[in-house]
């Protein structure tokens, strides 16, 4: 809404310009071509971006987790405004390798009752296999494929997967394409495309070159159009050595969607591959 508004004014202000005066200030705006440093493609310097951010967020230590456990919680908008809805949760994220599967378990907390003091979690959500469950103790049902099918769509464009997967991809093209603004902090814009036309853009911090926005678009098979889904990174603290966004800020079509607050966030922690077997039944809360 704020871009909106502004453009209206900008529009509005330079309507009760001369036209010579409207020329002028034109010329005085820089290009928004990207400048490449001297020696290197717009190719070849989108990829020492990326390799910067990856150093930044901690090199081998980040590249190698195993796993990640998060404390929070997330509050939903609706078209940019808030619902009411806050959801206390804890989760636990298994990264993938050659001998490990790449699953996630979410743990919904509420209060044990009106009368009864405490927290309990009797709802998981588990996600594995490229299907998302619904787990109590008295069973397991599949999530909605809608649901299901945007939970992938966003892991397959996150920011492990363009180093993990994208990057290794034969065909794949990366391109810098200059600098931008996110949060009143200056960025640089990096795209990736693969071969089959799929596209991820990652806005770096042009100090730190850590992650602030990640970018994609698909189409809508409903309305034959494209929608867009964006992910903000803020509030940066260093955990356990690694650099970790506390604030995740997710927008559709522009508009806030959800906002995820982080409480407490520990990396490679024991996690039994039992978590994220949708056959293991929560046992029931007293």
């Amino acid at each position: 809404m704020k871009q909106v508004v502004l453009r209206i004014g900008v529009a509005v202000a330079l309507g009760f310009l001369s036209a010579p005066t409207v020329w002028s200030q034109a010329s005085e705006i820089p290009s928004a071509a990207p400048v490449v440093p001297a020696g290197q493609t717009a190719e070849e310097h989108g990829r020492k971006l990326l390799d910067e951010m990856v150093e930044a967020l901690g090199g081998d230590a980040w590249l190698h987790r195993r796993n990640e456990r998060q404390l929070g919680h997330i509050g939903r908008f609706f078209r940019g405004t808030p619902t009411g809805i806050v959801i206390d949760f804890t989760s636990t994220r298994q990264f993938p390798t050659t001998d490990r599967f790449e699953a996630l378990r979410v743990g919904f907390i509420t209060d044990k009752s009106i009368l009864l003091p405490g927290k309990k979690i009797d709802i998981v959500q588990i996600w594995t296999a490229g299907k998302g469950y619904e787990v109590t103790y008295k069973g397991r049902v599949e999530l909605p494929k809608d649901q299901v099918e945007d939970f992938y769509r966003r892991s397959e464009h996150s920011v492990e997967a363009v180093v993990n997967t994208w990057l290794k991809a034969p065909g794949v093209v990366v391109v810098y394409e200059g600098t931008s603004m996110v949060e009143r902090r200056l960025a640089e814009k990096v795209s990736i495309l693969s071969a089959n036309n799929d596209a991820v853009t990652l806005d770096l911090d042009a100090t730190t070159h850590l992650p602030l926005r990640r970018t994609f678009e698909w189409r809508n098979e409903t309305f034959k159009d494209f929608d867009e889904d964006a992910e903000e990174y803020a509030d940066y603290h260093t955990l356990q050595g690694l650099p970790t966004a506390l604030t995740i800020s997710r927008y559709h079509n522009g508009d806030l969607a959800s906002q995820t607050f982080l409480l407490k966030v520990e990396y490679d922690v024991e996690a039994s591959p039992d978590m994220f077997n949708p056959d293991v039944l929560l046992k029931k809360k007293q």
